[in-house]
């Protein structure tokens, strides 16, 4: 097999996997319509869930970093002795188009040796995600659009539910924009407080982030960026001329170095 055929038959594989997971939408007519929120996390255990962390294989939870501990869901490096890159998502086992995903979430305790400085009380809440099928082994983050997460430094402002776009692009302000994080108008949050976050996705037409019921972030049109090296293997096998735009995906909360915490995460389900 000519190393041509073969890199056109990954990437076609790999965009199989991504749209087979996009048309997977599961949100049932009856939930949309009762505007019915669903526990995504059942307090319990991770059911549901698939983790997915660099360096190991889809489902293979090193160190327990994801666990569930007195009905919260955690996110800890107890068995890490260092962080080693080993960024970690845990995705929801269905994807979405047009809802609204709430979460409760705080961060705790001490950053893991080894974790980058920018990842100081640093998390995410991962939409419009590629499946963890799709990712290669050693893939840092899914190709996605990032609600970051952050919490407050001693001192400084460090606002919250700002936007990152791992191997994507989004319109702000009326204009394609490329700069990888972009920060919200929230306040800072300090210490071990809970803090609310909302998520309005409707489709590749807009995105709100809330926080604490108050819009913080919107903008349109979150596309591919034909540019990246992850969203090329999902660009791969499109049919030629067909749309980068995002309009449906993964949801998946992120691991980078922080120990995080999230005792809700429900979705509200909306009509397209």
């Amino acid at each position: 097999m000519t190393c041509r055929l073969r890199n056109h038959l990954a990437g076609a594989l790999c965009c199989s996997l991504f749209l087979g997971h996009l048309l997977a939408v599961d949100t049932t007519a009856a939930d949309v319509a009762k505007g019915k929120w669903i526990q995504l996390f059942n307090g319990k255990d991770l059911s549901g869930w698939k983790v997915k962390i660099k360096g190991h294989e889809l489902g293979e939870n090193f160190g327990k970093t994801f666990r569930v501990e007195n009905g919260v869901l955690k996110v800890g490096y107890d068995a890490y002795k260092g962080f080693g890159a080993k960024f970690g998502h845990l995705f929801y086992e269905k994807s979405f188009s047009h809802y609204i995903i709430r979460c409760e979430y705080r961060f705790t305790g001490q950053q893991v040796t080894g974790g980058p400085g920018w990842a100081f009380r640093n998390s995410g809440i991962m939409v419009h995600g590629q499946a963890p099928e799709s990712m290669d082994k050693n893939q840092n983050f899914p190709v996605s659009i990032e609600v970051q997460l952050l919490g407050g430094r001693k001192m400084g402002k460090r606002s919250t539910a700002n936007l990152c776009t791992p191997g994507t692009h989004v319109f702000y302000k009326g204009k394609l924009h490329k700069p990888h994080c972009t920060n919200s108008a929230s306040k800072t949050y300090r210490g071990d407080q809970w803090v609310t976050v909302e998520i309005e996705v409707r489709g590749s037409e807009i995105i709100r982030h809330k926080i604490d019921g108050k819009t913080v972030l919107e903008y349109t049109k979150p596309q591919l960026d034909p540019n990246d090296k992850d969203a090329k293997k999902l660009i791969a096998g499109k049919p030629e001329g067909k749309s980068l735009l995002l309009e449906s995906g993964s949801i998946s909360l992120q691991s980078e170095s922080h120990p995080v915490e999230f005792r809700k995460v429900e979705l509200l389900p909306l009509k397209p």
